[in-house]
């Protein structure tokens, strides 16, 4: 998977996880429907934006989601995905681009395809991928030579940018191509009043997906010898930042000017989720599901003693103990204490002293052996389990992340200034 708007799940919640997970199914299907299997390896996470967008304009109607089969991505279930003419356009739009990537990187000679017999392997399937976009596009009324025009004039403009040429006249293709793909969303959602206010946010849009690419890409261009638009032009990462924070501010003040029948989904990723790509990107977030070094030096969350920062760190109480000075001070819950759990003050546990009826743990699921862990481990492995989905560890059978799931959520901080007034997508209770 690539492209700049990865959001966290656990940030999503429940609905709006459910309705990025069925967008990005129905483009994976849409590209297997229409081009095969093999053309699914170019599903991506910001060709789905289109399908989000043209759902979010037209509403939800009959025929927009149909049930798929089971997925090892999903964990071997079903799930309902989006289809129709809006996942359509996104796989459209997904191969044209996912050809000119590697068309660049032909050019540039990137591992593998500095090789000759692979460079024109590449270059076939890449002229394939553009052949079935452009069909699909006009299946859809959309004309994909846009892409591909953006896609060749792309080489001209880095070859003759140098220092002191303006960035933006870098990024200037890919604005024009994403433009087009979002303002064609208002013409599938019947809204072509839609069209001025998206080609806008397209156009935005492009800006930050080529500029936070080249801040990822810059040290390893650096030690590559790649070209990279930042270096080439002699861009700072300071001015690279406020580019981007100018288009995060466009993409939000162009979503107001259209007119949404469900903006819920379109409005978290276009405007909060790409405000923390630019922050991942820029290295300025970090995520609230465990503790970072950033937390402090010893990598706990109040730094490098265990009440380092904390707020009981010089409490009057001492020793770092709201309950004073031993173990346990004062605590009412101090072992022996009136409200310990079995003390003179509380009623016994039920079922036992382990609460077996009440408050004590889950039984523990008892290990796997060696060659049953690695049956199952295989097993995972192959379904792409381990990867793409939670899933129970092979050998411990304790709930495990999938290997992919790069969270990088933080404690939720929204500041809404987004004009989204209640903050009606935000998992938060409010701003």
């Amino acid at each position: 998977m690539f492209g700049i708007v990865r959001p966290c799940t656990h940030r999503l919640g429940e609905r709006f996880k459910a309705e990025w997970m069925a967008h990005l199914c129905g483009l994976c299907l849409a590209l297997r429907g229409d081009h095969g299997q093999f053309a699914r390896i170019v599903t991506n996470y910001d060709g789905l934006l289109v399908s989000v967008l043209t759902e979010a304009q037209s509403g939800p109607a009959p025929g927009t989601r149909r049930t798929a089969g089971p997925c090892p991505l999903r964990g071997m279930r079903t799930a309902p995905v989006a289809n129709g003419e809006g996942a359509r356009l996104a796989a459209a739009v997904s191969l044209v681009l996912a050809s000119a990537k590697v068309r660049d990187h032909v050019a540039d000679g990137d591992g593998l395809l500095a090789r000759a017999p692979i460079a024109a392997a590449a270059r076939k399937v890449a002229r394939g991928w553009d052949r079935a976009g452009a069909r699909t596009g006009a299946s859809l009324g959309f004309d994909t030579a846009v892409l591909v025009d953006a896609v060749d004039r792309q080489a001209g403009i880095e070859t003759l940018a140098g220092a002191g040429t303006p960035v933006l006249v870098v990024t200037e293709p890919t604005e024009t191509a994403t433009a087009a793909a979002f303002a064609h969303t208002a013409q599938l959602a019947g809204r072509p009043g839609n069209a001025p206010a998206l080609a806008e946010a397209g156009r935005y849009f492009g800006r930050l997906a080529h500029l936070l690419d080249a801040v990822e890409d810059q040290a390893a261009d650096a030690s590559a010898g790649a070209w990279n638009p930042l270096t080439a032009t002699g861009t700072s990462l300071a001015e690279a930042r406020r580019l981007c924070d100018d288009a995060l501010r466009g993409i939000r003040l162009a979503l107001r000017e259209v007119e949404f029948a469900d903006a819920g989904l379109a409005h978290r990723l276009l405007v909060h989720e790409l405000r923390t790509s630019v922050d991942r990107a820029f290295g300025t977030s970090g995520c609230g599901h465990a503790p970072t070094a950033s937390a402090g030096q010893g990598g706990g969350p109040y730094g490098a003693g265990p009440y380092a920062s904390s707020p009981y760190a010089s409490t009057p109480h001492g020793s770092g103990n709201p309950y004073g000075g031993s173990p346990y001070g004062g605590s009412p819950y101090a072992p022996d204490a009136p409200h310990a759990p079995g003390g003179p003050g509380m009623p016994p546990p039920p079922m036992g002293p382990g609460g077996g009826g009440g408050g004590g743990r889950p039984p523990h699921k008892p290990r796997r052996g060696l060659l049953a862990g690695c049956a199952v481990a295989l097993g995972l492995f192959c379904t792409c389990q381990l990867c793409c989905t939670e899933h129970e560890g092979p050998w411990s059978r304790e709930k495990k992340d999938p290997w992919c799931d790069s969270c990088d959520c933080g404690n939720c901080n929204c500041n809404c200034d987004c004009g989204c007034g209640d903050c009606c997508c935000c998992p938060c209770d409010g701003c």
